[in-house]
């Protein structure tokens, strides 16, 4: 048996939490198998992971499972952070981003599937993204003047939220949280992450993620 010198990383293109997984994978250039999932279709060794069959997990050479998106972030960039991620940090805003911010996002997304008020629970986000663009406006990033942690753990799920009516959230006066997201949706570093691999079966050739490139993502 071929010994594994690189980590298993299972991820979804579109899916926010992997996005922002792979965000922190690519900046610190930590070395993984890419597994694209296909939803609808999870390989079995996803599940022997990690039962619960949610996207992103990265499993370690040495078998050991992390199957959060927030903890691979930390996990990668405490291995290598180039760009300081991690001393631009926000723990409540980011568990604000992930509870009442993505309750409301699915359900204004999703209406069918939640038997929600769409508009109802567009409203209720609005708040937390007019506070994101009060931030930004101070020095361009939510922890200061360059992108760290909390911009990168944040941003996908920005991005879907605008998404779902592009019209009417660039009608918002929201300008500095639009420019935010404009600017990181051009970056280099997000380009690189949104690569578009056909969905992993066993057997197939190992896709290396980040590719080979510069150390650095503009």
């Amino acid at each position: 048996m071929t010994e594994r010198h690189e980590a298993i990383l299972y991820s979804f293109r579109r899916c926010p939490y992997a996005m922002r997984a792979r965000l922190a994978l690519a900046i610190s250039r930590t070395a993984c198998e890419l597994r694209e999932v296909k939803l609808s279709a999870k390989p079995p060794q996803l599940l022997e992971a990690s039962p619960k069959g949610t996207v992103p997990v990265v499993v370690l050479p040495d078998g050991t499972v992390i199957d959060e998106s927030i903890d691979i972030m930390r996990w990668a960039l405490g291995r290598h952070d180039p760009e300081g991620w991690l001393e631009r940090d926000d723990r409540d805003l980011i568990a604000r981003n992930d509870g009442a911010f993505k309750h409301d996002l699915d359900r204004y997304k999703y209406p069918d599937r939640h038997d929600s008020d769409s508009l109802a629970h567009r409203e209720s986000a609005l708040g937390f993204l007019r506070e994101l663009d009060q931030r930004l406006e101070a020095k361009g990033q939510l922890c200061g003047s360059a992108r760290g942690l909390a911009d990168m753990a944040i941003m996908p799920f920005v991005r879907q939220f605008a998404g779902v009516d592009r019209e009417w959230f660039d009608a918002l006066p929201l300008r500095h949280l639009k420019d935010w997201l404009a600017a990181h949706l051009a970056s280099d570093l997000f380009g690189a992450i949104m690569i578009r691999p056909r969905p992993w079966i066993e057997g197939d050739a190992p896709i290396v993620f980040p590719g080979q490139g510069p150390g650095q993502f503009a």
